[in-house]
């Protein structure tokens, strides 16, 4: 259980996404030294809100540009700091070439991270962002888990580079991470496995599937009716929040499945109507599930994994994240309504 040195500087990979930009704010509020990496630090659109946020709070931000598919190319960022929270990896769940857009840059940028944390003698812990999405494949799994509930001693057997590609993404990368920590003693890895993350962007991006999904409730695009799937939820401040926890203290260790509750899409159009009223067009009843099957593979829908996760409902166990780390959860209504107000406050909803 090492100390972590607080005074030495903390990287974080991929810091101008979604959760990481949370991460880098949070470091910044309490007066530490962040290394930044970003792909590239000449784009404002990627790094204007980091260096405004670094502006105004206490702590020091320095940007570094770093390329999962290069290695040795997040060594300079790395060196000197104590705690390496790698985050960076992409989050698609439609990708036309799955290889080399989600297993390639997950896989590969986890082993470029690992190794240079192996020679940066500084480095005392490395957390990995990883997902719940490592741990199971399709919700049909939970009538076979213990107790009808996933938890961290669970991993993903199911999900392959043709069924569930973004899940055998993070599958392999975090397998990968528990390897290359087991050949070394230096430092200890820690993992966070987020379920779905929502809530505000400190960006305007509109690039993440969170934005893009909160956009289809918003927009209508589930008018007609929600399929009836399961999703774990969970805040994008508390994800953030579980990082620097699991960073820092000491006592942390292992993996950590970071969700709320759980809430079908349906329920969750229900929790927005509470606070907008009719001003957005939310589902309001279940789409037929024979309508699925029907246009479903026209939308990126495999019929396999309609089978396999439609109707199916989801449960996780977050006793480790709320003992353990003290993490606390917001309500999902909060999480929802607060993410729909950060997209009107910058203009991101159709009018």
């Amino acid at each position: 259980m090492p100390t972590v040195d607080k005074e030495r500087p903390i990287l974080v990979t991929g810091a101008s996404g979604y959760i990481a930009s949370w991460i880098v704010r949070f470091l910044l509020e309490e007066g530490h030294e962040v290394h930044a990496t970003v792909r590239d630090k000449t784009r404002p659109e990627k790094v204007a809100h980091l260096t405004e946020i670094a502006s105004r709070e206490s702590g020091t931000l320095r940007l570094f540009e770093a390329d999962l598919l290069k290695p040795g190319s997040f060594a300079e960022a790395m060196e000197g700091c104590a705690l390496v929270l790698h985050t960076a990896s992409p989050f698609q769940l439609d990708a036309k070439d799955p290889q080399r857009s989600l297993i390639d840059p997950a896989l590969e940028g986890t082993r470029n991270v690992l190794k240079s944390a192996k020679s940066t003698p500084s480095v005392q812990r490395v957390v990995l962002t990883s997902s719940v999405a490592a741990i199971y494949g399709d919700a049909i799994e939970l009538k076979d888990a213990p107790g009808q509930v996933f938890t961290e001693e669970q991993w993903n057997e199911s999900s392959s580079l043709k069924h569930q590609p973004y899940s055998y993404s993070k599958t392999v990368a975090e397998r990968e991470a528990w390897k290359i920590a087991g050949t070394q003693s230096q430092w200890d890895l820690v993992t966070i496995n987020p379920s779905f993350v929502m809530g505000p962007a400190l960006s305007q991006r509109t690039d993440g599937t969170s934005t893009s999904f909160m956009q289809s409730m918003a927009n209508g695009q589930f008018k007609a009716g929600a399929p009836d799937l399961y999703f774990g939820v969970v805040d994008v401040r508390e994800v953030a929040r579980a990082h620097l926890l699991a960073g820092l203290l000491p006592e942390a260790e292992g993996r950590h499945i970071v969700s709320a509750s759980e809430h079908p899409v349906l329920e969750m159009g229900e929790m927005l109507r509470e606070a907008f009223g009719d001003r957005y067009p939310f589902p309001k009843k279940l789409l037929p599930n024979f309508l699925l099957y029907l246009f479903g593979p026209f939308q990126g829908f495999s019929w396999k994994f309609l089978g396999r996760n439609l109707g199916y409902p989801l449960r996780f166990n977050n006793r480790k994240s709320r003992a353990k780390l003290g993490l606390q959860y917001r309500p999902v209504s909060e999480t929802l309504q607060e993410h729909l107000q950060q997209l009107e406050k910058d203009g991101l909803l159709k009018s």
